[in-house]
């Protein structure tokens, strides 16, 4: 079906409003100019303010700290739309910041991405995202169908079922930023030796008040090795 078919066009928003409050911020929405075509390949690439991780385990939450992001670097066959739509965001973004001499709110991107997938919802596209920010904290998960969700923990893809267990158990407010790294870093490498969709290394982001910061990338095979390891030496 090709895009001028549709009968909401690419990025126009729908009259239909989603369900849930709508902060000040949101507001502003309807005057942005969302995209008509999709873009051009020669088109130049927006810079981002940190590099986004994709996989398929990712995961985050909101503690006393702020928020924590952790993901797996093994890409999946959806990860070209996961891309794609990454770079759409990313412009508009940008775009916004140019036009009002401010970013926007993460509840406010949550939105603008909800109304430019809502027209490719029933299709074959497929994005799961989850946006953290940090104007308080701040966590929401956007899927390919429209749907905008807030929370205080989420985590898609295949390894999520994996994840979970180990989030659910170990996630508190009252968490350091150390024993909530340690937590998300436990999480990714559950779901990457459950799941065969999950693996190679694992990527960390703490979201404050002060920014974010970036743990080390770590190759979690080593840590199979390690636990495989201590599980010899206690005699299991």
């Amino acid at each position: 079906m090709a895009l001028q078919d549709l009968p909401i066009q690419f990025g126009q928003i729908s009259t239909v409003q989603s369900c849930g409050a709508v902060s000040y911020q949101d507001s502003i929405l309807p005057s942005l100019s969302l995209p008509t075509s999709l873009p051009l390949a020669s088109s130049q690439s927006v810079p981002l303010p940190f590099p986004m991780s994709h996989g398929t385990t990712t995961l985050a939450f909101m503690f006393q700290g702020g928020v924590l992001a952790a993901a797996d670097t093994r890409s999946s066959c959806t990860s070209a739309d996961c891309a794609l739509w990454k770079r759409i965001l990313a412009r508009e973004l940008r775009l916004y910041q140019l036009r009002h001499g401010r970013r926007l709110s993460t509840s406010g991107a949550a939105k603008l991405l909800s109304h430019m997938l809502h027209p490719f919802k029933g299709t074959e596209l497929c994005v799961a995202a989850t946006l953290c920010g940090f104007s308080g904290p701040s966590l929401y998960y956007v899927c390919s169908d429209g749907t905008r969700l807030q929370g205080t923990l989420f985590s898609v893809g295949s390894g999520s079922p994996y994840a979970y267990s180990i989030l659910d158990q170990g996630v508190q407010w009252g968490l350091t930023v150390d024993e909530a790294t340690s937590i998300a870093r436990e999480a990714v490498y559950r779901a990457t030796h459950r799941d065969a969709y999950s693996g190679n290394c694992v990527d960390i982001y703490h979201i404050s008040s002060k920014g974010w910061t970036r743990r080390s990338r770590e190759d979690l095979k080593e840590e199979y090795y390690r636990e495989k390891e201590r599980q010899e030496r206690d005699g299991m």
